[in-house]
């Protein structure tokens, strides 16, 4: 076997086996260290009622972020607006858990045992879901579900722009294209069809789109600037990374640390808390996600820009020198 034959024989029976074990160090590990990390909760109520439930609740070393507020209103609009996932109301009465099962139902489910668990004897605690999930989609389980075709779709135009050999304004205008029209196609079927989705069509639209299009722009943008190694490393931010490291079937506070906060600051993740807050929160905490779509985004463009120059430079021929005259004799 020639030399070239045997090193690429090496490398595949050492490549492949690499990459499972990263694949399976990216998808499983997380999953198998589920738990809450500074998990944002909140408690409404007197100071002198709440103390014990707060003792209780921080003895769990790291798991929950109290968030205290003054009443019970204050308490619902914070979970509104997804500055916490859930509230534990004390009154007179006995305790009221207010939960957001659209926020993460997963999480709901884990407030409910909590709370429940530290409730003395004989104290039952009612649970109100101030913010459900959708009837078309009661366990989360479409939207989480939608994060990964859309890495997909993202992940396929980049690749696309870059295999037809697509440059500058041509390209950028194919990406943002495809992810108009990926958005469009991904709310009529998320929200119009399987009513997965509840707010705003054109928001949602609009999102779903904008997820399509940082991911496509960061993998062509890599793709121009780096060649071909560039759509590998985008591969492996988006696809490898960026899918189970976005905390949409579950939670970014419930990965282990810092795999939820980078996940935030990927596409995919991003993409996920954004296409929430608008569909169940009337775009309560999108602000943050939409940035860093918007960042991306942005970034992968200007690269696409920038190397269809380099490459337009680079294959501008050098003008032929001037023959030189013969002397005169």
């Amino acid at each position: 076997m020639p030399p070239t034959a045997t090193r690429r024989t090496l490398a595949v029976m050492v490549l492949i086996p690499v990459a499972v074990a990263l694949a399976l160090w990216a998808f499983a590990w997380p999953a198998a260290r589920t738990a809450p990390r500074d998990l944002p909760i909140g408690v409404a109520g007197p100071a002198t009622a709440t103390a014990p439930l707060e003792q209780r609740l921080t003895a769990h070393d790291g798991a929950f972020e109290i968030h205290r507020y003054a009443s019970e209103s204050a308490a619902r609009a914070a979970i509104e607006d997804r500055v916490v996932y859930g509230a534990v109301v004390v009154t007179p009465q006995g305790a009221e858990l207010l939960t957001a099962s659209a926020a993460s139902p997963v999480v709901a489910g884990l407030l409910r045992e909590a709370v429940t668990a530290q409730a003395p004897p004989g104290a039952p605690v009612e649970v109100t879901d101030v913010v459900p999930t959708p009837a078309g989609d009661p366990r989360g389980a479409a939207l989480a579900a939608s994060v990964f075709p859309l890495v997909l779709a993202g992940a396929a135009s980049g690749v696309a722009v870059t295999v037809f050999g697509l440059r500058r304004s041509r390209a950028a205008l194919a990406l943002v294209g495809a992810a108009a029209l990926a958005g469009i196609a991904g709310a009529s079927l998320a929200d119009g069809w399987l009513g997965a989705l509840t707010g705003d069509w054109w928001a949602e639209a609009g999102v779903l789109g904008l997820t399509v299009l940082a991911i496509g722009s960061a993998l062509a943008g890599l793709a121009a600037l780096l060649g071909k190694p560039g759509l590998g490393l985008g591969a492996l931010l988006m696809v490898l990374l960026g899918n189970p490291f976005s905390g949409v079937a579950s939670a970014p506070e419930l990965l282990p640390s810092p795999v939820g906060t980078l996940g935030q600051w990927l596409p995919p993740g991003a993409g996920g808390s954004a296409l929430r807050s608008v569909a169940f929160f009337d775009g309560g905490g999108a602000g943050a996600p939409l940035l860093v779509l918007g960042l991306w985004t942005v970034a992968g463009l200007a690269a696409v820009l920038a190397g269809g120059r380099r490459v337009a430079a680079a294959r501008v021929p050098e003008p032929a020198a001037s023959p030189t005259p013969a002397p005169v004799g």
